[in-house]
């Protein structure tokens, strides 16, 4: 399947909706992004750093205990392990070779749960760039040592006062800070959100994941799996296991957002109860009020919380190749507790969201295979679970 199209569209998703003055530095992003995956050199040099310095490939785990108590065949894709804990290094390898292709020696992220802040902070250091990293104040709090870990990596932590505080608030200011600094400076985007060619780029240097995937479960198993399950964000780690995928009808994917907190109603899960809009540069679904404005998202996950999802995600919904589900703040705890008491790997809380769906998807296919990302490990989330256990132990 080759999507976007030319202009950056997912059917009616996508497009650059951004300010005049970034128009010329994305068209020149793209133009780069198109040369550069051609040319053989930097391939190689893309493939020596996830395999010498991420540690690629990554296990595919059968989870054997987990597999017996729910009745279906679990694989755990497992972006845990890699350097920095989460798939997100596979993204900021790729994208600071970019920038270090077109001479940009500043580079600006943006950051939820901190583990994007973290590869980023983590990948500037390594070829000798500076770093911004913005981060709302509510994220700081939440994530004290992943703070900590990209100052001790060279990095400045920005904080973002306005809004929710949280990651939607930080893609704003981060958005801001390049418009005034476009000349020099690289914007490394996390997820697969955005305006074009930013979602294609981001979905693009995931696809290692399903790749990989899709060769070692052919080898542990002889077939496909009959399902691929992952949290959904903005989308990069589900897009970049799914992408590989694509063309294997028999194959279905499961994409697991953000339900948040309330008893009534959700919170975030922006393809479930969003509607039709523009969020940051690209047209999506978004969490909107009446009056076409953005509403704050909630999540126990700090990098689900988030009130829009990438367009490639609102596309697979528009022609039905994915199902999206949204699993609640409570239930991601029972997730997380899950995989750590029975098969002794903690889980970062975003991934807990999609193993906990794992309880839902065993009660309608038993002796099913099913493949799930593992898009990142806990330690990040520790605090978060006491201070929620804590809270709540009656």
């Amino acid at each position: 399947m080759k999507v976007p199209d030319n202009r950056g569209y997912f059917g009616k998703f996508g497009g650059k909706f951004v300010p005049e003055t970034l128009f010329s530095c994305l068209e020149q992003l793209e133009a780069t992004y198109k040369k550069v995956k051609k040319d053989k050199k930097f391939r190689e040099e893309l493939a020596y750093y996830l395999k010498e310095y991420a540690g690629r490939p990554t296990s595919l785990y059968f989870a054997n205990n987990l597999s017996k108590l729910l009745g279906i065949r679990v694989y755990l894709k497992r972006e845990d392990l890699l350097h920095t804990g989460a798939h997100k290094i596979n993204n900021a390898l790729g994208q600071i070779l970019l920038a270090k292709f077109m001479g940009k020696k500043r580079i600006i992220a943006e950051t939820g749960a901190g583990q994007h802040g973290v590869a980023v902070a983590t990948v500037a250091s390594l070829f000798g760039c500076s770093c911004d990293v913005y981060m709302g104040q509510e994220d700081i709090r939440r994530q004290r040592m992943n703070v900590f870990r990209m100052k001790i990596l060279g990095a400045q932590v920005i904080p973002v006062k306005s809004g929710s505080r949280t990651l939607k608030d930080a893609c704003s200011e981060a958005i801001r800070d390049w418009v005034t600094n476009v000349r020099d400076t690289y914007y490394l985007i996390g997820s697969t959100v955005g305006p074009h060619p930013y979602p294609l780029i981001v979905r693009d240097f995931q696809t290692v994941i399903g790749k990989e995937a899709r060769r070692q479960i052919l080898k542990k198993e002889g077939k496909l799996p009959d399902y691929l399950v992952a949290c959904v964000g903005g989308g990069s780690n589900s897009l970049g296991l799914f992408y590989p995928f694509f063309n294997d009808k028999r194959v279905k994917f499961i994409g697991v957002e953000a339900a948040g907190f309330g008893l009534e109603d959700f919170n975030a899960a922006s393809l479930i109860k969003g509607k039709i809009g523009v969020l940051h540069g690209a047209k999506s679904y978004v969490l909107q009020d009446d009056f076409g404005q953005i509403k704050n998202a909630h999540s126990v996950a700090p990098g689900l919380d988030y009130p829009g999802v990438g367009p490639e995600h609102a596309f697979y919904k528009s022609i039905s190749r994915a199902q999206y589900v949204a699993v609640k703040d409570k239930a991601s705890i029972e997730g997380f507790k899950l995989l750590s008491e029975v098969e002794g790997i903690i889980p970062a809380l975003e991934a807990s969201h999609a193993i906990y769906y794992l309880k839902r998807l065993a009660a309608k296919a038993k002796g099913a295979t099913v493949l799930v990302c593992l898009s990142g490990r806990g330690d990040k989330d520790l605090e978060i679970v006491q201070e929620y256990i804590n809270k709540n132990k009656d």
